[in-house]
């Protein structure tokens, strides 16, 4: 406030000790010493100039309150001296006595027309003279006096207008404050478009209502039309159609981007009550304006805002609010809008996982019956008994991952129970070792587990909690290699038992380990990775945990460095004595041992046996590999006429082998088929450019796979 009045007051204020400004200009000293002495009395000050110049000098740096100047000097007379005064902007009005002896008409003529306020004859009459003076030092005080008081009015005014500026600036602030916190209450189109309105009113108009643009494209009056005033009061049942007139309007101001001003017209077309027909349906008379305000998202339209009012009512200060309110709605509803098409998209995708369980579970219920009903036949055929065990195995993991998909939409849609029981950890962890032992034991790796000694109960549901551990431990050997180590671990801490899964694989990236349970995470996308799965084991684990009362975590020092999954239950220990889980002996991985020489390349071992069977009862000499290297490695030792090659090959994308192999003299003019649940036209394109000579979706036709097969030329060895 202080820069202010600074800046509108170029003097200070007149105090009582103020002082004028006294100028004599004589080049005679004496007259000097006399009229210093004569206005000595007024106490003012008094400054001396000996000539013209000396004067002119003086008056360009002060101000005076009256100028005693002498007609007859050398160099400049007076006459000219004054004229030079006069052409000075500060001292253009500034009162000048002239001191003569003697004036004569002509004289006194010139003295006036300069701007001369008297004669004064010499020698002077001191108290003539000092009258005189007084009369113009007085007459100088009070003028300054008035400027004083005006600079103050002015820095007052300008303080007031500062503060009204203030007041209203946080008002806006705080209007818009509330707005936006009104607008993002909620993230329903419907109430985003009641609190628009609501904050319009009173402050942006009279009454408001709000049109938006249906699926259709065409302009609908929400059932939202309101006023604090019952006589602008116009309620509505239910969302109207615009009538032609205001529609056309409203398409301006949108095409425009801009708020747009029109006279009050019929909103929409409705029945007369007395079922005389149609009519439009008017505003009230109070209603002189309607301001038109186009809301968007982006580039896309989304409606308008309808703001009713007098002519004065729509101010340049209250239009750039309106546009300001309009920016945040949009943002709001277009949110709104958004949140409406996740909530969408996610209710029907768990409509889909769930429909896809229940399908998924139709051809798997009889193909399980039928390796049921084999495995109590007496098969003799030995080929017929792996066969049979090989489809047993996956129809077993393909139950999972349909029971998985479905506990997943299950719990999307918070239809997952539990029934809670006492029992007892060492029986947990005895059956999850259970059910993970054929997995761990294929895979020739060392499982050790660590359990208290005390018998800790724990309340929980006992099939969920061995679905949790039996997730952690199938997890950590996929992704151990084979020989690994796999700790199963727990120990009281406090109210809750603590379970550990540890491994010594692969490790997990740092910057993966926030998103590890999010639904279909999964740290490696890429056609190379060595494991598969559908990324929502570790989501249903969190779940099934939470539900449970419990919470569960992950760490990983990094690739390579092995992970720890730790889940926390509530438990008690009793007296009981434990039950030391049994942990069964792994068993050696089963093998099976081998005119068109053909080389199977399948990271899937049951995919890759079944087709060595299927071409070799075909009467071809088949050798199989699981990745890129092996697959390199086979070729130059067995020489094929044909590979069958798998595209997700886990470190070598198939991709990158049928390169290679193109490049060996070995298999340069060998018959390359890629066999792939990848069958988009981007992968066939990158499948002809790699080498391969034909591209065949998984399942594959056998008569079609049997029949490009025949098309190679046998090698002699």
């Amino acid at each position: 406030m202080s820069a202010v009045l600074a800046t509108a007051s170029s003097r200070p204020p007149v105090s009582d000790d103020f002082k004028s400004n006294i100028l004599v200009v004589d080049d005679l000293p004496e007259k000097h010493v006399v009229f210093g002495t004569i206005l000595e009395e007024l106490e003012q000050n008094v400054f001396h100039a000996r000539s013209g110049k000396e004067a002119l000098r003086l008056i360009l740096n002060m101000d005076f309150a009256v100028i005693l100047l002498d007609v007859n000097m050398p160099d400049i007379d007076g006459l000219e001296t004054g004229k030079l005064i006069r052409q000075y902007k500060r001292t253009a009005k500034t009162p000048i006595l002239f001191i003569t002896a003697y004036v004569d008409e002509t004289q006194a003529i010139q003295g006036y027309a300069l701007g001369a306020v008297d004669y004064i004859a010499s020698p002077v009459v001191p108290e003539i003279l000092r009258s005189k003076v007084k009369v113009f030092v007085d007459l100088h005080r009070m003028n300054r006096q008035l400027q004083a008081q005006a600079a103050e009015r002015e820095a007052l005014a300008r303080s007031e207008a500062a503060r009204v500026a203030a007041e209203e600036s946080i008002q806006r602030a705080h209007y818009l404050s509330e707005a936006s916190q009104t607008l993002s209450r909620s993230l329903d189109v419907d109430a985003t478009v009641q609190a628009l309105v609501q904050i319009a009113l009173p402050a942006l108009a009279d009454m408001a209502a709000v049109a938006l643009l249906d699926s259709h494209g065409e302009l609908i009056c929400t059932d939202i039309v309101d006023s604090p005033s019952p006589a602008l009061s116009l309620p509505v049942a239910g969302s109207r159609k615009l009538n032609p007139e205001m529609t056309q309007a409203m398409r301006s101001a949108m095409l425009s981007r801009e708020i747009e001003f029109v006279a009050p017209v019929g909103l929409w077309t409705e029945r007369r009550a007395d079922e005389s027909g149609e009519g439009v349906l008017a505003l009230p008379a109070a209603v002189e304006k309607v301001a038109l305000c186009p809301l968007f998202a982006g580039e896309r339209p989304l409606g308008a805002l309808l703001l009713f009012g007098r002519p004065d009512h729509f101010t340049g200060t209250r239009i750039s609010l309106i546009k300001e309110v309009v920016s945040r709605a949009s943002i709001a509803m277009e949110n709104a809008r958004l949140y409406s098409l996740v909530q969408e998209a996610d209710r029907r995708k768990n409509e889909f996982l769930a429909m896809l369980a229940h399908e998924l579970r139709n051809p798997l219920a009889p193909i399980r019956n039928a390796v049921r009903i084999m495995q109590g036949a007496a098969l003799a055929d030995s080929k017929m008994i792996w066969a049979r065990d090989v489809i047993g195995r996956q129809v077993d993991h393909m139950s999972r991952m349909v029971d998985d998909l479905l506990d997943v939409s299950r719990i999307a849609r918070g239809k997952v129970t539990v029934q809670t029981e006492i029992l007892s950890l060492a029986m947990l962890c005895e059956r999850a070792v259970e059910a993970s032992a054929p997995l761990i034991n294929s895979r020739q790796q060392r499982l050790t587990l660590a359990l208290p000694q005390d018998h800790v109960l724990i309340e929980g549901d006992t099939v969920r909690l061995c679905q949790v551990l039996s997730n952690l431990l199938n997890n950590a050997s996929k992704f151990t290699p084979p020989d690994g180590v796999i700790e199963l671990s727990a120990e009281m801490n406090g109210p809750d038992v603590e379970i550990c899964v540890k491994d010594n694989g692969q490790g997990i990236d740092p910057a993966f380990l926030p998103y590890m349970f999010d639904l279909f995470a999964q740290g490696d996308q890429a056609l190379d990775r060595a494991q598969g799965g559908l990324g929502i084991g570790l989501t249903l684990v969190k779940h099934l945990v939470e539900l449970h009362g419990g919470d569960v975590r992950v760490f990983s020092e990094g690739l390579g460095l092995g992970a720890e999954v730790t889940l926390r239950l509530p438990a008690r220990v009793t007296d009981a004595e434990g039950m030391a889980p049994v942990v069964r002996p792994p068993s050696a991985p089963v093998r099976v041992a081998g005119a068109t020489r053909v080389l199977v390349v399948d990271d899937l071992l049951a995919s890759a046996e079944t087709m060595k069977v299927l071409l070799e009862s075909e009467g071809y000499v088949v050798q199989i590999a699981g990745d890129g290297p092996s697959a390199l490695a086979a070729a130059k030792e067995f020489s094929p006429s044909v590979v069958i090659l798998d595209i997700g090959l886990p470190g070598m994308s198939g991709f990158e082998v049928a390169q290679q192999m193109r490049q060996r003299e070995e298999t340069r003019d060998a018959l390359l088929i890629a066999l792939t649940g990848y069958g988009e036209a981007e992968s066939r394109l990158r499948s002809s450019k790699s080498g391969f000579d034909h591209h065949v979706v998984k399942p594959a036709d056998i008569d079609l796979l049997l029949g490009l097969i025949s098309q190679a030329s046998p090698r002699k060895v």
